[in-house]
C-alpha cells in the first residue's frame, strides 16, 4: 500500500463531472499531509478522452479501465472493474463523489475489497496521521467527524465543497489496466432518459430557489419563467420539498444537494441553517421575502423585502428588457 489518494473519476455522455475536478481538489492536502501523490481512475467504454482531461488537472498518474462491456452501466461489472484499478494503485484513500453512481459503486467496492467506507462527506482533513472525515447525521441535525481506524479506507465526497481543479497541467502518463469481466445477472435492456430540468442543479452557474413562501406547487411559476431567462437551474428548500410541491432533486441544503453557483436566488426562503449549509458557498446570494427579520438576509449579498409573486415577475422582466427581449 501507498500513501497515495486515488480518485474515481465520473463521467457522462459530454465528459467528466464536475465532481470530479472537485476531488482533485479535496485530494491534494490529504496527499501532501501523508507524503503521497493524487492519482485518478477512469473506468467505463471509449473513455480515453476522459483519460486525457483528467491526466491535465494535476494527478501524478491515471488508470483506465477501458471495456465493450462498460457500455451500459451494471453494478456487477463496473465494481470488478473498479476493484482491479484500486488494486493496480495500491492506495491508502479513494475518493467518490457523493452523487447516485458515486454511492452506489463505492458501497459495492468497499464491500467486495472489505474496506470501511465513509459516505456523504463534506470535509476530509489528515489529523496526527489519520483520516477525518465529516459528514451530517441523523437527517443533516447533527455534524459527526469520523476518523478511520487504519488505511486503506473509502469516502464518498459531497459535490460543491471544493472548486474544480483546472486543467491545464502538464499530463500525466496513463496507465490501462487489463479486467476480466464476467456476464452480469442483469442485463440492460432500455435505458430511458428520466424527465428533468434543462439545468443541472449541481452544476448550474445560477440557482433560482423557492421555500415555503411558494404557498404551493403553482409558486414554482414564476420561478420557473425567471430560470427560463437567467438559463438557471431550480432548487427548493426542504419546507418547499416536504410538502410535495416540488421533487426531491431538486432540493438544496444539508439534507439535499450542495450547490456553489454564481447567483443564488433565494425566493421565499427563510434561511433556515440547515439550507444555508447547501448554499452558502455561492458566489452572489440574492434574497427576496416578506419577513425583514428573515434569517437569510444575514447571508445575502442583496437583499429584496417584498412578496415574491410581486419581485419576481418585475425582476424578470427588467432581465428581459436588459437582454433586449
Amino acid at each position: 500500500m501507498s500513501n497515495n489518494i486515488l480518485i474515481i473519476a465520473e463521467g457522462r455522455a459530454d465528459g467528466l463531472k464536475k465532481v470530479s475536478f472537485e476531488l482533485v481538489n479535496v485530494a491534494q492536502p490529504l496527499a501532501a499531509a501523508l507524503g503521497g501523490a493524487v492519482q485518478g481512475a477512469v473506468v467505463g467504454s471509449n473513455v480515453g478522452a476522459w483519460a486525457n482531461t483528467l491526466a491535465q488537472t494535476g494527478v501524478t498518474q491515471v488508470y483506465v479501465a477501458d471495456d465493450a462491456g462498460l457500455q451500459n452501466f451494471a453494478p456487477e461489472s463496473y465494481t470488478t472493474a473498479l476493484a482491479a484499478l484500486i488494486h493496480a494503485a495500491q492506495p491508502a484513500v479513494v475518493l467518490f463523489g457523493a452523487t447516485g453512481w458515486g454511492k452506489e459503486v463505492s458501497a459495492r467496492v468497499a464491500a467486495q475489497l472489505d474496506w470501511g467506507l465513509a459516505t456523504d462527506c463534506t470535509a476530509a482533513q489528515i489529523v496526527n496521521g489519520a483520516l477525518v472525515l465529516t459528514r451530517p447525521v441523523y437527517a443533516g441535525k447533527a455534524i459527526a467527524q469520523v476518523q478511520a481506524k487504519s488505511f486503506p479506507i473509502m469516502a464518498s465526497i459531497r459535490p460543491n465543497i471544493a472548486p474544480p481543479a483546472e486543467t491545464n497541467k502538464t499530463a500525466a502518463p496513463i496507465q490501462a489496466v487489463t479486467i476480466t469481466l464476467k456476464e452480469p445477472r442483469a442485463q440492460v435492456v432500455e435505458t430511458v432518459a428520466q424527465q428533468k430540468s434543462k439545468v443541472d442543479l449541481g452544476e448550474a452557474n445560477v440557482v433560482v430557489a423557492g421555500g415555503r413562501g411558494v404557498k404551493g406547487p403553482e409558486g414554482f411559476a414564476p420561478l420557473n419563467e425567471l430560470a427560463d431567462t437567467l438559463n438557471a437551474a431550480i432548487g427548493a428548500s426542504r419546507a418547499a420539498v416536504d410538502a410535495g410541491w416540488i421533487d426531491y432533486t431538486h432540493q438544496v441544503g444539508q439534507t439535499g444537494k450542495t450547490v456553489a453557483p454564481k447567483l443564488y436566488i433565494a425566493a421565499g426562503i427563510s434561511g433556515a441553517i440547515q439550507h444555508l449549509a447547501g448554499m452558502s458557498s455561492s458566489k452572489v446570494i440574492v434574497a427576496i421575502n416578506k419577513d425583514p427579520d428573515a434569517p437569510i438576509f444575514k447571508v445575502a449579498d442583496y437583499g429584496i423585502v417584498g412578496d415574491l409573486f410581486d419581485v419576481v415577475p418585475a425582476l424578470n422582466a427588467a432581465i428581459k428588457k436588459e437582454q433586449g427581449n
